[in-house]
């Protein structure tokens, strides 16, 4: 049976900013707006939060029970690793979904409707990343699931629910934090090519090969800072975000080296840094 401290290691917190900072961001519009609502924005923080917990069990054990994770390099998987069993690990998978579905149908009894859709949407993309007999994510369209939802919905929907519209400061902050969820992926990906090619899972990483990819992660840390700079035209203060670029150098430059294997597992830890402080910047920024 697993413990608590290898439960928490399968939820691999190093991503789970990806899911925080876009609600951030958001709330960050929703501030400038002059509308925030504060219990709302808390509610959308426990549905992405759930979410990418969700998710990363859901991958733990669709991957698990395929083999992928038998000789995977980096955070403990719980079922490779044989460390809990697959129904265990699936049973919590679906506990968080259920949890992401209550706290969502709040928002929508508050809101509207169709966000029982864009919830429905976004579990069922979890599920299917790596689940199911045809999972995207081994069809190298993770990075674009990634960009759709723990960007562009994640934020865009933050503002929604407090707003109930979607400025164009929505749209503009998902980008770049759509672009540095994806850097995630892209890091991680890249560390895994190697036994990801030889299990047959075709993630983005393995059709573009090592030196593509690592320019991929490039544009990924490094595109979120112009996108910043065209904001500021309008909305000066959006520059807060610039402050962040020194975070961006040090995985930026392991990466481009070379890096590969276990030498790119803090890469995905000061990608993670990188995304929060980018976020909390923008988001203050946004604010003001």
């Amino acid at each position: 049976m697993a413990t608590l401290a290898q439960w928490i290691a399968g939820s691999r917190p190093r991503t789970l900013p990806a899911s925080l900072v876009p609600v951030i961001a958001g709330t960050g519009v929703a501030v400038g707006a002059g509308h925030a609502v504060w219990w709302r924005a808390g509610l959308a923080g426990i549905v992405a939060l759930a979410l990418q917990v969700g998710v990363n069990y859901s991958n733990d054990y669709s991957d698990g029970i395929r083999g992928t994770d038998d000789a995977r390099v980096g955070p403990l998987r719980l079922v490779g690793s044989g460390a809990a069993r697959p129904r265990s690990v699936l049973a919590a998978a679906l506990g968080c979904f259920l949890v992401a579905a209550v706290a969502g149908l709040v928002l929508a009894a508050v809101t509207t409707w169709w966000l029982l859709l864009v919830g429905a949407a976004a579990i069922v993309a979890a599920w299917f990343y790596t689940g199911g007999k045809n999972p995207y994510g081994y069809r190298a369209l993770g990075e674009v699931s990634v960009f759709v939802f723990f960007g562009l919905v994640a934020v865009v929907g933050t503002v929604y629910v407090q707003l109930e519209r979607v400025p164009w400061e929505a749209w503009a902050a998902a980008v770049p934090i759509g672009l540095l969820a994806c850097a995630l992926l892209v890091a991680n990906n890249l560390r895994d090519v190697p036994t990801d090619t030889e299990s047959g899972k075709r993630t983005l990483a393995v059709l573009l090969g090592g030196p593509r990819t690592r320019i991929l992660y490039a544009a990924c840390t490094a595109l979120p800072f112009p996108i910043a700079l065209a904001m500021a035209a309008p909305r000066p203060w959006v520059l807060l975000a610039l402050l962040a670029t020194p975070l961006s150098l040090p995985p930026t430059q392991k990466v481009m080296q070379g890096a590969k294997g276990a030498a790119l597992i803090p890469v995905l830890g000061e990608t993670g840094r990188l995304q929060v402080a980018y976020g909390t910047l923008l988001a203050v920024g946004l604010a003001l």
